[in-house]
């Protein structure tokens, strides 16, 4: 029986992991009524502990089927690893690995059906199309992993499905091969791989029948970015503002910042279904089709200038939050209370400064402050929570973007 007592995390409590993992490679085979996981995690001691790594490895997962687990290509029995709702426990490493290794390899294994993921975390599907949302702690949906933001890997993602039903695949990083599968020519494959390390609640992946509005940017070194956004064929002609705001605020981070984007391409995936407004997941972002579709025709001024700032906010995590990340939940607002800062002095930039300004306050003092009145009031960096996903507040954002507003003036 699943333990439903609610459980509190404090900051007091904050560890460093004992293990680290090195580089994730991921293979998915996506069908319509499942999808088969498999992860091969080079996984070592955690040289910036101040403890041993102990003799067991415990990894997160929560309503996955686990199909086969193996250490350095040695499959392990039933009785050689622990299992509950939320964790698998491999104890007795020392004796798996035969002698003292500095690093080895675990690979798992897994069955997950999308199709019923009706809590939208991990992979799930919208309509007919794969996507994830991975946080704060939805990757553990995919496969077992050490789910949390300090521990950060090179992924490499191959994904495979039907040529017809999901003729685009994308992940992480840069393409770097596709193909058609050579035992079914209806099923095609893609290779992404990331080279940057990443925690993994910034995965990525979308399959689906779409389309996409192309453009190029040519950053400050020279280097030429392909900038694509890709929705539902029906929603093509509502890209032009979107593309638009994402090209001004990559123009506006070099100036303001220094910062330069680092990859080969960078994507945008408007969908119906998606549980929050947008998702910064490194070089693929995902975003409620909300968040980008404009049509002078019938959109208003407001909701331009919203997707203009939800473009510009999830493309500034980029260097914000993705290159530069949290250590735990705690820090949350290091990234998105000064995201939104960045995002509003953006805006303050494309258009009056003083009008944003008021838009702000009058945000703050009638939304926030609200907050700050009622039972709901905590602090920027609270000292505890007990359910992340209620951490993504008005004040952890706004307050904390005030915050880093105050300090920008010192």
């Amino acid at each position: 029986m699943r333990d439903s007592q609610a459980r509190t995390t404090y900051l007091k409590d904050y560890r460093p992991p004992p293990f680290t993992i090195e580089t994730t490679d991921l293979e998915f085979n996506l069908y319509e009524d499942y999808v088969l996981v498999v992860a091969k995690l080079l996984i070592k001691p955690n040289d910036g502990s101040d403890e041993p790594a102990p003799n067991a490895l415990t990894l997160q997962g929560h309503e996955l089927e686990l199909r086969s687990l193996l250490i350095n290509g040695r499959s392990l029995e039933s009785d050689q690893f622990l299992m509950d709702d939320d964790s698998i426990t491999i104890p007795g490493l020392s004796d798996l690995l035969e002698k003292p290794q500095q690093q080895f390899i675990v690979e798992i294994h897994t069955r997950i059906e999308p199709q019923k993921n009706t809590a939208l975390e991990g992979l799930y599907k919208s309509k007919k199309i794969f996507c994830t949302q991975c946080e704060a702690e939805g990757f553990r949906r995919i496969t077992y992993y050490l789910d949390r933001p300090d521990v950060m890997s090179r992924f490499t993602t191959t994904i495979r499905a039907e040529r017809e039903k999901y003729p685009v695949l994308l992940s992480n990083g840069n393409n770097i091969n596709s193909g058609i599968d050579e035992k079914n020519p209806d099923r095609h494959w893609v290779t992404w791989e990331d080279p940057f390390k990443k925690p993994s609640y910034l995965f990525a992946l979308v399959a689906g029948d779409l389309v996409s509005l192309d453009d190029t940017f040519v950053t400050c070194s020279g280097q030429k970015v392909k900038l694509q956004i890709f929705v539902e064929e029906k929603d093509l002609d509502k890209c032009d503002h979107a593309m638009l705001s994402l090209k001004n605020a990559m123009a506006w981070d070099e100036e303001v910042y220094g910062r330069e984007y680092d990859l080969e391409v960078y994507m945008i995936v408007a969908v119906d279904d998606f549980n929050m407004g947008a998702m910064e997941n490194k070089g693929l972002n995902i975003f409620n089709t909300s968040c980008v579709l404009a049509n002078p025709s019938t959109t208003s001024d407001s909701a331009f200038q919203r997707v203009e700032g939800v473009v510009a906010h999830e493309y500034f995590h980029n260097w914000s939050g993705n290159r530069v990340t949290c250590r735990d939940w705690f820090q949350l607002s290091l990234k998105e209370g000064f995201t939104v800062f960045r995002d509003s002095e953006f805006s303050a930039d494309m258009g009056s400064r003083t009008v944003k300004r008021v838009e702000d306050v009058n945000f703050l003092k009638t939304v926030q402050f609200a907050e700050d009145a009622g039972p709901m009031a905590h602090s920027v960096r609270p000292d505890s929570y007990m359910e992340i996903s209620n951490f993504y507040t008005v004040t952890v954002y706004e307050k904390g973007a005030e915050v880093v507003r105050m300090l920008s003036l010192i």
